[in-house]
């Protein structure tokens, strides 16, 4: 601001006073321009316009197809008619675990099939239905058949177990619960607390003794079902899609809802951002209970018309040679993924692939270019955003380590900002006007999306549960009376606008692939310790993504048995929740208000020299806790320990 009141005033007088020519005003005001710093935006503006100007284009292209399919009321399943109908015979999926094809019009056929059933069930537009099943080909014909009809999908975590997997299913209000045969044991465990209205339905093999009393075998029903388009619902592009269980930052997973134009907006802005081709073929071994796999990755099929390779579950031993077999050119992957694969010895399929495209989040800069140089692959196409934020980015040049990036020169135009916060506390930090203190280059902070409801690329759905959404908002953060989401992560920008991630904040840290909660694993925790004083915190572990879960336990008499709490974890907690470090110390600290302190613990980490307390760490080979000495320490340091 200051600048531009000196190159007025300089006009003013040059042109007023002295009554210089505009050719030397000109040159006046361009040398006290560049030597009052202004060259620093010429150099931005020079090697940042042609990106810009693409980005530009691309949320122009979406936001455009956005407005139409608002005024239309386009939905997910009208737009992947018009899919069909461009070419009902092409391969839509493939499941890799049966090697199953399907067609689009297969695909289209099942998922009527679906709807139909469903409705003869009773089942009408605005039920909920939940769909608890491992990755395949019906999974993705179950949801969208539910969609036909205007029923909402509860996509489950197909990791949860008891009282997290019971929570999902009673606050979904499903009426209808279909869950792959694989999935019997969990239901079974929970069946006698789950209401006695709530249908039950088994996809896949049949043994009638290894599901619940009730239960009906799904598959020779919907073969009988119609195969006609049922009647359209009363449905938006801005209404229900389906929910997505999240973490979030405390309790039990949470429902993030997704609606129709989110969904659509998602796989846009990747497939447009990331100059993805309706000829590309791509590899998804992600969940397809998580947007990444179910939006960005299967997405690509609906809206695109793409071929999707189904994998049940990630291989690093079979991912070439899958990509080979299928002539995959696109690959999906988490940032843990990639570091499986560079793990795994040199192979000739390293070299005889087609893939032109990584694509994905959390790959960590220290191995972005060994991954893409080694297995030869031209694009990293990292991006950035949770289910349920509206500030997603692209990496859209492949800019190595950046998740996205945005304009320095036209910053206004997606309104995201980076906002400093107490990296203690994760408290907004806010100027003596009262709104929230922007980051400068190189400066971390947590990343905010503007919100704005009525338009379907700024507005938050948030999540079933009302109360939860609070938590994720903040007012008064661009200016006076807005609102804003907040990511709850921490991030970098670069003199370019390049966005780096930094860390997650608040209580919940990723471990494997997967958000844990630490007030959830607490919980649990400190009930089969006889109801102990619990804080879990994530650590970080040289040479791994995400931070390893550590538990410290208030433990006075310093007694434990640990083989029979690992065989509780084992039942209790998904793998990937379970602590991967124990600390027992005489009592744990708290604030005035009951709080557990965490920093000097998180600090601390599980360094033994640092650390005088009792330290186990978990023997994933063995199943059980052992000791952590100084030997054992060095060898996880050395990456020599699989955890």
């Amino acid at each position: 601001m200051l600048l531009g009141a000196s190159l007025v005033g300089v006009l003013l007088f040059s042109k007023l006073v002295l009554k210089l020519p505009w050719t030397q005003v000109g040159f006046s005001l361009l040398f006290l321009y560049l030597g009052s710093g202004g060259w620093r935006f010429v150099r931005i503006f020079i090697k940042t316009i042609r990106r810009d100007v693409f980005g530009g284009i691309v949320l122009l292209k979406v936001k455009a197809k956005v407005r139409r399919y608002l005024r239309e009321r386009r939905t997910v399943p009208i737009l992947f008619a018009s899919t069909v109908r461009r070419h009902p015979d092409k391969t839509a999926l493939i499941f890799e675990g049966t090697d199953t094809h399907w067609t689009f019009r297969q695909l289209d056929d099942y998922s009527s099939s679906v709807a139909n059933f469903l409705q003869a069930q009773g089942l009408a537009s605005g039920d909920v239905a939940a769909l608890f099943m491992e990755n395949r080909n019906e999974f993705v014909g179950l949801w969208l058949g539910m969609a036909k009809l205007g029923v909402e999908a509860a996509l489950i975590n197909t990791n949860l177990r008891r009282d997290a997997l019971r929570h999902c299913l009673t606050t979904s209000q499903a009426k209808v619960l279909i869950f792959g045969s694989e999935m019997a044991p969990a239901i079974f465990e929970i069946h006698a607390n789950l209401d006695p209205s709530l249908s039950l339905f088994c996809s896949g093999p049949w043994e009638p003794g290894t599901v619940p009393v009730g239960t009906e075998h799904l598959d020779p029903l919907l073969e009988d079902a119609p195969k006609h388009l049922p009647s359209s619902p009363d449905k938006g592009f801005t209404d229900k899609l389906f929910y997505i269980y999240t973490s979030g930052t405390t309790g039990m997973p949470k429902a993030a809802i997704v609606v129709h134009s989110r969904y659509y907006r998602m796989a846009a802005l990747v497939y447009y951002g990331f100059r993805m081709r309706p000829d590309d073929v791509v590899y998804d071994c992600l969940p397809l209970y998580h947007s990444a796999g179910n939006i960005v990755g299967i997405g690509q099929c609906l809206l695109h018309g793409m071929t999707v390779v189904i994998r049940k579950k990630f291989s690093a031993s079979r991912f070439w040679d899958d990509c080979i077999k299928y002539n995959c050119t696109i690959v999906q992957y988490i940032g843990e993924l990639c570091r499986y694969l560079l793990n795994q010895p040199p192979r000739e399929a390293e070299h005889q692939h087609q893939v032109r495209m990584a694509l994905g989040n959390g790959l960590r800069q220290s191995i972005w270019t060994d991954f893409s140089s080694r297995f030869h692959i031209p694009q990293v196409a990292e991006f950035y955003g949770a289910t349920e934020c509206n500030c997603s980015v692209g990496n859209f040049d492949s800019q190595v380590g950046a998740c996205g990036f945005n304009s320095r020169i036209l910053s206004f135009v997606y309104p995201i900002r980076l906002v400093r916060v107490n990296e203690d506390t994760m408290e907004l930090i806010r100027g003596p006007n009262g709104l929230c203190l922007p980051c400068q280059p190189g400066e971390p902070g947590q990343l905010v999306g503007r919100i704005i409801q009525q338009d379907p690329l700024r507005r938050f759905d948030g999540y079933l549960n009302q109360g939860a959404n609070n938590k994720k908002i903040a007012k008064d953060v661009f200016q006076k009376g807005d609102q804003a989401y907040l990511t709850g992560d921490v991030l970098v920008m670069d003199e370019l606008g390049y966005l780096y991630f930094r860390d997650r904040t608040g209580d919940t840290f990723r471990w494997k692939g997967e958000n844990v909660s630490t007030t959830e694993v607490e919980g649990t925790l400190s009930r089969l310790l006889d109801m102990a004083d619990v804080a879990v915190y994530g650590v970080g572990v040289p040479g791994t993504e995400g931070r390893a879960g550590m538990a410290a336990v208030a433990n006075p008499a310093g007694s434990c048995d640990l083989e029979h709490f690992a065989q509780l974890l084992e039942k209790e907690l998904p793998l990937y929740a379970r602590p991967i470090f124990l600390r027992f110390l005489p009592e744990l600290h708290k604030t005035g208000t009951f709080k557990l302190q965490k920093t000097e613990l998180r600090k601390e980490g599980f360094d033994p020299s640092v650390v005088r307390d009792p330290l186990f760490y978990l023997d994933t080979r063995k199943g059980r806790y052992i000791p952590l000495d100084q030997e054992a320490y060095a060898r996880i340091q050395a990456g020599e320990e699989k955890l």
